[in-house]
């Protein structure tokens, strides 16, 4: 990693005495605004002078902490100054023992109970379950020990900011302390990566990731879509693709849909993928009535006819029809059946990145259902006062189905993963 210059943000807080520093201390705000490079400075300088004993250093797997912050941290360091073990997450950095674990869901709170903790990190600390944040404030019984953390912004009502990073009594009590990060606090961004990163977020994903606003999601999920700009005819799609998915969800007493998808790209560059959704199958058993996994096969063979699919992403969840595509009935095997991220903010942020980009278009004389879907598709405002970013689980088979190859095969969070604006 080579190092750049700092913003006077960051100076201050790399720069501020540890003793200094808050038991909480969480940077915040826009995305490529400096927080991981501002932090990982702090951290090291902790590791050497915080309190002796164990720490620890959370993400939302081990393996995105150690794309996230790890890797940095090892090309600065040199490798005489570290050892991990990628197995067990133990890891060494100038002599210092620091357990590295995910924190994925509820589940991973066992993972930290019994810990004497004398400092933590936490990378995209909102990603956390509020049971795994507290169980390690609860561990972090060394005197003097701190938390680290840094995240983007989520929901208004997400437990980080309204009980930590907006809490007056802790703030002034100096339990915590939260800088907030927009994108002139990176010195080092050029004004054409800030033009293109601003064009490509619109509405609730502009104001978190670039404005670093903590906001509500509400109203219509995909709002930056618009008719005029995203539909095309059959005469208007490519004549060839670099890649053909399909996309399934599966259903029971649900509807099933399969999307077809064509990807381009500029210039032969993988980065730059622009999507075509090309045709869909929708069967709803409530008003057609019900299929078995093996007449859906069937019809997902004459759906897809003689197209060259390259990849097909099921729901993860729909067992019977992944085995049902792998086997040879119908008098056909799949062999290209392949695992689908589901993770569904990311992969509606993908879509919705590629959409804002210009980078996503539906031939819609052939989607009647996903043109419906698309517009219908909106955030679930019950969830939103739980803290949750959800949509509502109504008028969302086709987008479900078109999010699971797009995003398993595109994460727009992907590091490196780039996408300006087609025009």
């Amino acid at each position: 990693m080579e190092w750049s210059e700092f913003g006077a943000k960051s100076t201050r807080f790399i720069c501020r005495p540890i003793a200094e520093d808050a038991r909480i201390n969480i940077l915040h705000g826009s995305v490529r605004s400096a927080k991981t490079v501002t932090m990982i400075p702090k951290w090291l300088n902790y590791v050497r002078s915080g309190p002796a004993g164990l720490l620890l250093m959370t993400g939302k797997s081990r393996a995105t902490l150690k794309t996230n912050v790890l890797n940095d941290i090892f090309d600065t360091i040199g490798t005489r100054n570290y050892s991990y073990n990628k197995q067990s997450g133990d890891l060494s950095l100038f002599g210092r023992h620091i357990k590295c674990i995910g924190i994925k869901d509820e589940g991973s709170e066992e993972y930290i109970r019994g810990m004497t903790l004398a400092g933590a990190y936490i990378d995209e600390a909102t990603t956390a379950p509020e049971s795994c944040f507290k169980q390690i404030l609860n561990r972090l019984s060394v005197e003097n020990a701190k938390l680290y953390g840094t995240t983007n912004p989520d929901s208004p009502y997400h437990y980080l900011y309204a009980d930590y990073i907006t809490d007056a009594d802790k703030i002034a009590s100096r339990m915590v302390d939260s800088i907030h990060f927009e994108l002139d606090d990176n010195p080092n961004l050029s004004t054409e990566y800030l033009d293109f990163i601003k064009a490509a977020y619109s509405g609730l994903w502009y104001r978190r990731m670039i404005l670093g606003q903590w906001v509500q999601a509400e109203g219509a999920i995909f709002d930056m879509y618009d008719d005029a700009r995203h539909v095309i005819t059959a005469e208007q799609e490519p004549a060839t693709y670099n890649r053909m998915l399909v996309g399934v969800d599966y259903g029971a007493g649900n509807p099933t849909v399969f999307v077809l998808i064509g990807v381009t790209y500029e210039r032969g560059d993988r980065r730059k993928p622009t999507f075509y959704v090309l045709d869909e199958y929708y069967h709803d058993p409530r008003k057609s009535g019900s299929k078995t996994a093996a007449q859906y096969k069937q019809d997902f063979i004459d759906f897809i006819g003689d197209n060259p699919i390259n990849a097909i992403y099921p729901d993860p969840s729909a067992l019977d029809f992944i085995n049902e595509l792998k086997s040879p009935s119908c008098g056909r095997r799949f062999t290209n059946v392949g695992r689908s991220n589901n993770e569904v903010l990311p992969g509606i942020n993908t879509v919705s990145t590629a959409m804002t980009a210009g980078r996503w278009y539906i031939v819609g004389e052939r989607c009647p259902n996903g043109m419906k879907e698309v517009v219908s598709y909106i955030w679930d405002e019950k969830a939103q006062k739980r803290g949750e970013d959800k949509p509502v689980k109504e008028n969302d088979h086709f987008c479900d189905a078109m999010r699971y190859p797009i995003h398993t095969e595109y994460p727009a969070t992907k590091r490196g993963r780039v996408y300006v604006s087609a025009a």
